[in-house]
């Protein structure tokens, strides 16, 4: 499921959910990254899918937050995405 790439709206999506202090839906994660709902759902699903974020999954939508052991479940993403920040200058 890994690809080499790091978009610039995949590394919004990790930028907010590991900056948030609570668990958020598509629609909030949207909001606070400044991409499509759309986007953030496929982005969320897809850390969560890589170990990198929680998912609950709950009526009326599912819910993101980071994981606490992020940097356990799958250090080299972790590092790919920190690493996107940095050169983005968004970290």
């Amino acid at each position: 499921m890994e690809r080499n790439e790091v978009s610039v709206h995949e590394l919004r999506v990790f930028l907010t959910l590991r900056s948030a202090t609570a668990w958020l839906s598509s629609k909030e994660i949207a909001q606070q990254s400044k991409v499509a709902e759309r986007t953030a759902r496929a982005h969320a699903r897809k850390l969560a899918a890589m170990g990198l974020c929680d998912v609950a999954e709950v009526f009326p939508g599912h819910r993101y937050r980071w994981a606490e052991k992020a940097a356990k479940r799958n250090a080299g993403y972790l590092q790919r995405l920190e690493r996107a920040a940095e050169i983005f200058g968004q970290g």
